[in-house]
């Protein structure tokens, strides 16, 4: 198991030995991971199979009785599948959940298009009073999760297989990760790195996000820039209307790198080889920045 999944298992785990409020639902995916947990707590450890539908709702049911449900499986299975328990048994229902999703848009392509989902974080845009959280790293995941667990509202906690060299603050706000003076370039989560290499010989400065809703919209013009290169590792262009609030009343330029809209990636392949096909990898991202500067 990655560094990244594992430290959500062992800080969950923990948290069930201190907090009776919390409880955990899986659907097959990770069951043996929170094997020792469930022994300790099998009333708050539950695996429904391969259900999804039934798990966002069992989680409903769950909150419904004053519990705080932590709801865990690979993205598509966790956000596409049941998004209409999601809608109506948690957002209708107006009660909390914290949903933890593995496998980020492609992690894993040799389980093929089933286990892919980049619409995500944009399927949730589509619900008001979520709280989305794309960590970079580790150690930005144990700082994100504990107050998502002791907290009452929806989250979405988004993890990677892929994680940067290093942690960045997890405050909720933008971090100032280099300063320029040609455009803005907002790197989220998993992204920073190959947006550093990127970047590396250009005069722009490079903003971080771990937090990408509620948005820093603040933080976004405190940066300096009216150009805006936004790098996120789901599908392009789902915070485009969030850059457009930050900048509602000055003109501005942006320009959206994500996974792409405009085909269907057929083939397996790696992570690596996605990144190439949706312009994600360095020499892609190098190459709109510059385009975008020029």
């Amino acid at each position: 198991m990655n560094n990244v999944r594992q430290t959500f298992v062992d800080t969950m785990s923990a948290a069930l030995d201190h907090d009776p409020r919390l409880a955990v639902v899986t659907a097959d995916i990770s069951r043996d991971v929170f094997e020792p947990a469930r022994a300790r707590h099998p009333h708050r450890v539950l695996n429904v199979g391969i259900r999804e539908q039934a798990m966002v709702g069992v989680a409903g049911g769950l909150a419904l009785t004053g519990l705080r449900p932590v709801v865990h499986t690979y993205t598509p299975f966790l956000v596409e599948r049941p998004f209409e328990q999601i809608k109506l048994d948690l957002g209708h229902q107006d009660v909390g959940a914290v949903l933890v999703s593995v496998g980020g848009s492609y992690d894993d392509p040799v389980w093929g298009r089933t286990h892919q989902g980049p619409g995500d974080v944009a399927l949730l845009d589509t619900l008001p009073g979520w709280t989305v959280h794309v960590p970079g790293h580790q150690d930005e995941v144990a700082a994100l999760l504990p107050p998502a667990l002791a907290g009452d509202g929806r989250v979405y906690l988004r993890l990677s297989t892929r994680q940067n060299a290093m942690a960045r603050p997890a405050t909720g706000r933008f971090t100032l990760v280099r300063k320029g003076a040609r455009a803005t370039v907002l790197a989220v989560g998993p992204m920073l790195d190959n947006v550093l290499a990127a970047t590396a010989d250009l005069d722009v400065t490079v903003l971080y996000a771990s937090t990408v809703r509620p948005f820093d919209h603040r933080g976004l013009r405190a940066a300096g820039h009216t150009d805006v290169v936004l790098v996120e590792p789901y599908l392009a262009g789902t915070s485009a209307h969030e850059v457009a609030t930050a900048f509602d009343d000055v003109a501005h330029r942006l320009r959206a790198l994500g996974v792409r809209r405009d085909i269907e990636v057929r083939a397996y392949g790696t992570a690596g080889e996605h990144d190439v096909v949706h312009g994600l990898d360095v020499a892609g991202i190098a190459h709109a920045v510059r385009e975008f500067i020029r």
